[in-house]
């Protein structure tokens, strides 16, 4: 070890630190070490370490030799720690940590630039609702540009005070850091939850000390306890070190005040603090209640109320007593224990004073402002509550909805009368909605039922509850609520009512729980059929049943995607529509135009949200699809909403396997089981068999796919979900086939074709008729592929279409019939390159080749092949003129990360420059051409 990196030795640590020394904490200094060297290019799957511990367990003090050993090490550090009156000003803890690298923001593309300052309140706000993804998109680009030339090292101590708008912008951002010498070290108290950040990151737990390392740490002491003394600090400390140091100092300046217990640890050492204040001259005293009722890490922003720099005199008592030290400058608390034993030490009077006088300084920051009026109010007051809720606009427009919430919450605290106190709430409900936090936006709807009887509230507060519920994973309790307090609105509130039930048919839909439908339709028929709701009521009924007046419905729909224009989230709730009804085009049209005019891609993902990937697989727009999935994952995982997750995992597990990624989409496949119980949410479940049934199909193991794709349907032969075990019909027969278990598959498909009935999509009778072909005796099966194939909307579902063209091509060869297979061939061959189905690609070469039908030599399309599904969506997207930049911003990656995909995929495509992509990706694909005769 050189000599720069002295003092920072993780073998013995000792580590100094104004208030003592890291003793006992080899093992954890290794590790945060260690995480220097992922920054220089070791496994990405290290760059995250989150480190938990009671309060003085010394995680601050572990960061902070981390920090050192990196600067040393050329690294560039960010930090910012959290602090409990900033957990409420939205994004306060991103602009914490990115105030050093300011300045790079203006050299961020337009729209993230724009998105950035807008949340960080250095420029104006974006119009409507904020783009939390790009938001996250911009901070990612940040990180990427300022990760160059120097590797780049995120800290964030107290993370449990971190506000939630910067953690789920962090989170996304770090997710997503591929290429890039960035590494994350968090800091956060045991206990609290960080519901923003990936649960399975790696946590590094900080233990007591042992009686060794304790009795170390009292050695280093200036003044280490000897005898009965020394025992109780070790006791009563109970390995925690920062009690072990301030017990220790206790017990040496003031003997009287040597542990006692039996308080509670904390509760101890700020009693401990609490007498160091009595020593104190008043002006320190005063300086430290500013200090402790400011409640910042954030210098400017102490400098901005005219506090005094460390350096001045009148810090010098407090810091000779350790309750403060001087860090850039600025004095801060050593501890928030210390900071909570000042504050708490003080009288109510004066604490209300210190908080107005920082108000009355704060006039150029009006949320601080508004929470410091807050904190001073004895009662109700109706100009703080009036301000809370201005502050909580701000914090909305700029995506702090926790934030927004949270002034709510507390403005109805201080609302001058109950009506307007339970108004509040339920605006701090619908703002709570957004964090996914269902206990919290429960909370604040009993309260608003408990402080009035205005029954326009009451039910808001309802559908609040229940929009959020619906997309939680606990199918049967939720939906028994949703239904039960439908009833309950159905006479007094039918909008109400219709609204929750529109959240129980979104329920209904993920557990493909069969009595559930009997429920909705008993509640729907309670409902008035005024014109107003007529389309809530027809999606309610799509949802719930999509066979069940089918015509009638699909009739409707050109009126109701009509009169929904301009409403992107009514026409979004339409486009799903038009998907459970096999209205493929209808669906992909209106998604299309929704999401062109919906620019608040806000967090909270659409119940049902994975209809939209679902009906961009269909409609052969795969990459598309995936964008799709990668939208909804990114949102709803910062939200901790699994079942979300869950459903656009599948769906990606099921684009993957029908490319033949096998290995991913089996990985992609348990990722989304292990969000779900089965059981209790049928619809994944189903997908989840349909992509192990694609993915072992892809690799030839038919036996395991029928095995698969057999449970999409029960052990009598129905099927298991109610519309997703459809399209798993005719994947089933193919399986079959090949794997010997005809005779029981063709039961499940007849079984299936008598629960059809007259009102069947063109698309179910099609799947149906191609299962029958292929299970059929080759005498048999003419009239079924004839069949499977007469309804020209098939070709709208172009991988469905080449599939049966391909069997129905293959059947006709095996009759000698090999002119009319040809052109079935050519066109399948042709939709299965352009989809970039790999296996189905090399099934139709195979049998083009037996028809007598040359392949054309270009290798391009299996050079595309050879690259990952992610890795073509870049290809693709270059090869039409994006930038990296450009790129990034749609895929949810760095440029850097654009780039180095890249530079890997070149050699592949036997290519050297990005100006030959369109060539590559735009040339003649793989055709077949008559080659030799019969």
């Amino acid at each position: 070890m050189d000599d720069r990196t002295r003092g920072v030795d993780p073998a013995d640590g000792p580590v100094a630190r104004e208030k003592g020394t890291i003793v006992g904490r080899k093992a954890e200094l290794e590790r945060l070490f260690r995480m220097v060297n992922v920054v220089n290019g070791a496994s990405a799957t290290e760059r995250v370490l989150v480190l938990r511990g009671d309060a003085g367990m010394g995680k601050s003090a572990l960061l902070d030799s981390a920090m050192r050993w990196a600067r040393v090490s050329g690294v560039r550090v960010l930090r910012a720690e959290g602090s409990e009156s900033e957990a409420s000003l939205a994004f306060s803890g991103l602009h914490q940590l990115l105030r050093p690298v300011a300045a790079a923001v203006d050299g961020l593309p337009e729209r993230q630039r724009t998105a950035l300052a807008g949340a960080l309140g250095t420029g104006p706000a974006a119009e409507g609702a904020p783009d939390l993804m790009l938001i996250g998109v911009a901070l990612l680009s940040l990180l990427s540009e300022s990760a160059d030339p120097q590797p780049l090292m995120l800290v964030i101590d107290d993370a449990q005070w971190i506000d939630r708008a910067s953690l789920d912008a962090l989170a996304f951002a770090v997710k997503r850091l591929e290429a890039e010498p960035v590494t994350l070290l968090i800091g956060v108290r045991t206990g609290d939850p960080l519901p923003a950040l990936d649960r399975h990151w790696p946590t590094l737990t900080l233990a007591p000390l042992d009686a060794a390392a304790a009795g170390r740490l009292l050695d280093h002491q200036p003044q280490s306890p000897t005898g009965r003394v020394r025992d109780q600090v070790i006791e009563q400390a109970a390995g925690n070190p920062l009690a072990l140091v301030e017990l220790a100092r206790a017990a040496a300046t003031s003997p009287g005040n040597s542990p006692t217990g039996p308080l509670p640890l904390t509760g101890e050492l700020e009693r401990i603090f609490a007498t160091r204040l009595a020593e104190l001259p008043a002006p320190s005293v005063q300086l430290l209640l500013l200090l402790a009722a400011m409640d910042t890490a954030d210098s400017a922003a102490l400098a901005a109320v005219g506090l005094p720099g460390a350096e001045d005199t009148a810090w010098r008592p407090a810091l000779q007593a350790g309750l403060v030290r001087s860090t850039g400058g600025a004095a801060h608390f050593a501890h928030p224990l210390m900071r909570s034993a000042v504050y708490h030490a003080a009288s109510p009077d004066a604490r209300r004073a210190a908080h107005l006088a920082l108000a009355d300084l704060l006039g150029d920051a009006p949320d601080r402002r508004a929470w410091h009026r807050a904190a001073a109010a004895p009662g109700p007051d109706a100009g703080v509550a009036a301000a809370l809720e201005q502050t909580a606009d701000r914090a909305r427009r700029r995506g702090g909805h926790a934030a927004a919430a949270q002034a709510l919450q507390r403005a109805a605290d201080l609302a001058s009368d109950r009506t307007e106190s339970a108004r509040l709430l339920v605006e701090a409900a619908t703002a709570a909605l957004f964090t996914g936090d269902i206990t919290w936006v429960d909370e604040l709807a009993t309260t608003a039922r408990e402080r009035t009887d205005d029954a326009t509230l009451l039910a808001n507060a309802a559908v609040h509850s229940g929009r959020l519920a619906a997309l939680t994973t606990g199918h049967a309790v939720v939906f028994s609520r949703l239904t039960r307090a439908a009833r309950q609105w159905t006479a007094t509130d039918p909008d109400a009512a219709l609204d929750l039930l529109a959240g129980a048919a979104v329920v209904r839909f993920y557990s493909g729980e069969d009595t559930q439908r009997k429920e909705i339709d008993r509640v729907l028929a309670q409902l008035p059929q005024d014109e107003p709701s007529a389309w809530l009521r027809a999606w309610v009924g799509a949802v719930s049943d999509p066979a069940d007046g089918r015509a009638e419905l699909v009739a409707l729909l050109p009126q109701l995607l009509a009169d929904a224009e301009g409403t992107p989230e009514r026409l979004t709730t339409l486009a799903i529509m038009a998907w459970l009804l096999d209205e493929t085009s209808l669906a992909v049209s209106a998604f299309d135009t929704a999401f062109d005019g919906w620019r608040a891609h806000g967090p909270l993902p659409q119940g049902l949200g994975g209809a939209a990937a679902w009906a961009y697989v269909e409609y052969g727009r795969w990459e598309q699809a995936r964008e799709a999935c990668a939208q909804i994952t990114a949102s709803a995982s910062a939200l901790g909403l699994d079942h979300a997750v869950a459903c656009a995992t599948a769906v990606d597990a099921c684009v993957l396997a029908f490319q033949g990624e096998a290995a991913r989409a089996r990985s992609r496949a348990a990722e989304a089981l292990a969000l779900i119980d089965p059981l209790e949410s049928r619809s994944v479940a189903v997908y989840v068999r349909r992509a192990l049934g694609a993915a072992a199909g892809a690799e030839g193991a038919y036996e395991t796919a029928y095995d698969q794709l057999r449970l999409a349907f029960t052990a009598e032969g129905d099927p298991v979900h109610y519309h997703a075990s459809w399209p798993a019909l005719a994947e089933l027969a193919a399986a079959a086939v090949r794997s010997g278990h005809r005779d029981e598959a063709s039961s499940i498909v007849e079984r299936a074709a008598r629960r059809l009935g007259d009102g069947a999509s063109p698309r179910r009778s099609a799947l149906v008729s191609r299962a029958r072909a292929l299970l059929a005796a080759p005498e048999d099966a003419e009239p079924h592929f004839r069949a499977a194939l007469a309804d020209p909307a098939l070709e709208r579902r172009p991988f469905e279409y080449a599939q049966t063209l391909l069997d129905h091509a293959e059947w006709l060869r095996r009759r000698r019939r090999i002119t009319e297979a040809r052109p079935l061939l050519t066109t399948a061959l042709e939709t299965f390159q352009r989809l970039g189905a790999r296996p189905w690609v090399e099934r139709a070469q195979a049998e083009s080749r037996a028809a007598g039908l040359d392949v054309a030599a270009s290798t391009t399309p299996d050079a595309l092949a050879e690259l990952s599904p992610q890795q073509r969506q870049i290809i693709g997207l270059a090869a039409r003129g994006l930038t990296n930049r450009e790129i990034g911003e749609r895929l949810f990656l760095s440029p850097r990360t654009v780039g180095s995909h890249l530079y890997r995929s070149f050699p592949k495509l036997g290519i050297t420059a990005r100006s030959q992509l369109r060539d590559l990706v735009e040339g003649t694909p793989l055709v077949a051409t008559a080659g030799r005769q019969e």
